[in-house]
């Protein structure tokens, strides 16, 4: 652990500007950087996946993964600015969203992630108009990952756009995958989800009704 963190710190003094701070401002801003790197891992743990071992999917364990449940404490949160590409090379930025958005945070390394992805689907069906359910890869690899995932399976309504750099994931926070987002039509956050959750189920669709009728 402390080779990794003298690697750490020896990057980060390498690093243009920073190389100029004075120790104790290198220092606050290897805290930081250091405390997000562990909120990230831990949070993924608590999720069933890890970030450990990307080429395989992880599978979570029934006895140890916490049931995932609707939350609003951070109602309110504006969507992130962002920039997604799919594997053909378009373009989704935020100013193209007007409608009532389910925002998901996947990879296809993750176990809960891809179990989610066909109940997404058919929930974007069932929403057609209403409800756009936009599904982004955390997969560092893109669409290297992406595009395979995808063909193997017959998604009707998903869309396989990517976030290979995180942004989205490290602005909307928590460190947890799968992680599903309700902004309303304005982009203003009315609940989300950490963790694998069944979107089969009518409590999702309640929540759903009740957020995209106000």
């Amino acid at each position: 652990m402390s080779n990794g963190i003298e690697a750490l710190i020896s990057r980060m003094i390498a690093l243009g500007p920073s190389a100029n701070l004075p120790p104790h401002m290198l220092l606050e801003l290897f805290v930081s950087r250091l405390s997000f790197t562990l909120a990230l891992v831990l949070g993924l743990a608590v999720a069933g996946c890890d970030r450990g071992a990307p080429g395989a999917v992880q599978e979570s364990s029934a006895s140890s993964a916490p049931t995932a449940q609707i939350d609003y404490t951070q109602a309110g949160s504006d969507i992130p600015d962002f920039r997604l590409e799919d594997i053909e090379g378009r373009v989704l930025k935020r100013s193209a969203l007007n409608t009532p958005t389910l925002l998901n945070l996947w990879a296809t390394w993750c176990a809960p992630c891809v179990k989610e992805m066909p109940l997404l689907d058919a929930l974007a069906g069932e929403y057609e108009g209403r409800l756009k359910v936009l599904t982004v890869s955390q997969d560092m690899q893109g669409a290297e990952k992406v595009e395979p995932f995808f063909a193997a399976n017959t998604f009707e309504w998903l869309e396989p756009w990517m976030d290979p750099k995180n942004a989205l994931g490290f602005e909307i926070g928590g460190g947890v995958m799968p992680t599903t987002v309700l902004y309303d039509a304005a982009g203003e956050e009315v609940w989300r989800v950490q963790g694998e959750y069944d979107w089969s189920d009518e409590a999702a669709r309640a929540a759903i009704d009740a957020a995209i009728a106000e």
